[in-house]
């Protein structure tokens, strides 16, 4: 259950409230008893993400973003090592290629 944050329009009197998101909005104020009082727009409380699976964006431990980190950087050093070995034997021909050309 949520709570919420209460003013008083006639005694500015502010307070919490603790109660169900289905119970309707409490207009009697405590402080002054008219029935000026209306619900506040609040931020609320901030929503924490955790375990696996959420996006970049969401709370993540240093821990894990370090170890992301690592595992990005090592993946590209081996995808660029990769290519490259690829580029090389794609741009010399092999011993029995050029024997069949030459047939």
């Amino acid at each position: 259950m949520p709570t919420y944050d209460y003013i008083c329009g006639a005694c500015s009197h502010t307070w919490e409230l603790f109660q169900s998101i289905k119970a309707s909005p409490v207009r009697k104020c405590p402080e002054c008893g008219k029935m000026k009082a209306k619900r506040q727009i609040g931020t609320g409380a901030g929503v924490i993400f955790k375990g696996s699976g959420f996006y970049q964006t969401d709370y993540r431990s240093d821990s894990y973003k370090k170890g992301a980190e690592a595992a990005k950087k090592s993946e590209s050093t081996t995808s660029d090592s990769w290519t490259k070995s690829e580029s090389k034997a794609e741009s010399k021909p092999s011993s029995s290629e050029s024997s069949k050309k030459s047939d």
